[in-house]
């Protein structure tokens, strides 16, 4: 005796129908429906979610996505798991991850060493702008002191133009280049300032004053510079400087 797999009836070992439901016993079973879904799953497809994290990933350098990376990452590596075939990417899912770990871990550490590095190269900076600024009013003591040699009867040159490319004259005496001559130069971070006396009884400049500031104090420079006939540089850091401000040693 056997039972019939449709209505569980008893019947004889041999029959090819069930006399009670009258299935022929020769055909299979009809697997069902969820069955054939499981064992022929659908269409498979790459996750988004593993696209987006590898896409995150190259940006590791930036620090929240390096972060984004990390969780798309494990997300989709989850889903691709679970998914029997039907999710792919998760090779994609993996790279994310491995850039995203890394920049999570280094990034940190290049920020560490950023904040230590830009003040220095800051600083570093100031120091090479106040360097320049010195040499252009040493600069404009040598001119100064060569425009009066050659122009006796005027003494120090009315204006930086004086001291400008040109003919080689008391009017354009050739001894700066445009970049000191202007009227207002600005170099380095600094800029210029210079002021003639009045002529005295006979029509010479006997003094001036030549100054040197920052455009953006405590960025391009700390300190102020001044310097005189008398060939001395001196400086301040809290105010202009002035004849009686400390000497550069």
């Amino acid at each position: 005796m056997k039972t019939c797999p449709y209505c569980a009836e008893a019947i004889q070992e041999d029959s090819q129908f069930c006399q009670f439901c009258g299935t022929n016993l020769g055909s299979p079973p009809v697997p069902a429906a969820s069955s054939i879904a499981a064992a022929y799953p659908t269409e498979s497809y790459t996750s988004g979610k593993a696209i987006a994290s590898l896409i995150c990933g190259i940006f590791f350098f930036i620090l929240p996505a390096a972060i984004v990376a990390v969780i798309l990452g494990h997300l989709s590596y989850s889903e691709i798991q679970k998914s029997l075939g039907r999710i792919r990417g998760r090779s994609l899912a993996f790279a994310g991850l491995i850039l995203g770990y890394f920049g999570v871990a280094f990034v940190p550490l290049i920020l560490i060493i950023a904040a230590i590095a830009i003040p220095n190269l800051l600083r570093a900076k100031m120091a090479a702008n106040e360097a320049s600024a010195v040499g252009s009013l040493r600069s404009y003591q040598y001119a100064m002191g060569a425009y009066a040699s050659k122009c006796p009867k005027i003494g120090f040159p009315k204006s930086l133009a004086n001291l400008g490319e040109g003919r080689g004259d008391c009017a354009r005496a050739n001894l700066l280049d445009d970049s000191l001559s202007a009227d207002q130069p600005i170099k380095s971070g600094y800029y210029f300032h210079y002021l003639a006396a009045e002529p005295d009884d006979v029509g010479q400049v006997t003094s001036f004053v030549s100054t040197a500031d920052p455009v953006s104090p405590n960025s391009s420079g700390v300190r102020h510079f001044y310097i005189d006939q008398t060939g001395v540089i001196r400086w301040n850091t809290d105010r202009p400087p002035d004849v009686g401000s400390p000497a550069l040693e």
